[in-house]
């Protein structure tokens, strides 16, 4: 993983027991504004420890997963368990395949909804500028297997510039991290993944609320 290029920020994950609710419909893209400078972050952080983000995080961030409703940030059925960890610079997530077959994720048809409600295609690890407009590699996930990765809008990258590394990640955060993060209190965001499963398409739909933003 690669790390901000602006200050971190802190998050804790809160659950709630909503039960799912169906898949809803797409809604056509725009750009999102142009960001201030401070406000690109680069990759995503690693987010092994119980409380993401440096101790001198401006902010403190509280979500809980509204669809499918879990206190624990997870969701299972008899082929696939999923654990997520969102942030406001990207949505991580952990799938482990249960079955004794491959399971291929299917980018180019999953979406990402942002806090603006704006559906767009997704970005994950893997993906840069020059990528945005073609098609992403499928994600094999092997039986009996883990894959963890982490996702944000595709139209969230940013241009590194000719004489940056080409291989660097460049996006705005999911949430803006300046003063006006505290206005996102209450907004949600989330993601529809496409998985292929015995050869036939299955959308899980994932969401998300910014249940609050608290300066420290």
């Amino acid at each position: 993983m690669r790390t901000f290029v602006v200050p971190a920020v802190t998050l804790v994950l809160v659950g709630c027991s909503a039960g799912p609710s169906p898949d809803a419909s797409p809604q056509a893209a725009s750009p999102p504004p142009a960001p201030a400078a401070s406000q690109v972050v680069s990759g995503a952080p690693d987010t092994a420890g119980s409380v993401p983000g440096l101790p001198d995080s401006p902010y403190i961030f509280r979500f809980r997963q509204t669809e499918p409703g879990s206190s624990a940030f997870n969701y299972r059925d008899r082929d696939l368990s999923f654990y997520f960890r969102p942030s406001p610079t990207a949505l991580f997530f952990h799938v482990q395949n249960l079955q004794g077959r491959p399971v291929i994720i299917d980018w180019d048809h999953s979406q990402f909804i942002d806090v603006n409600e704006r559906t767009y295609k997704i970005a994950h690890s893997t993906t840069r500028w020059r990528d945005r407009y073609s098609p992403l590699a499928t994600t094999q996930v092997s039986p009996q297997q883990d894959y963890s990765d982490f996702m944000f809008p595709v139209d969230y990258l940013m241009d590194p510039g000719a004489t940056s590394d080409p291989d660097a990640q460049p996006h705005l955060p999911l949430i803006p991290l300046d003063g006006s993060a505290p206005t996102y209190s209450g907004k949600t965001f989330g993601v529809d993944l496409v998985f292929m499963v015995e050869d036939r398409p299955r959308t899980y739909s994932f969401r998300y609320e910014v249940l609050s933003v608290i300066p420290r």
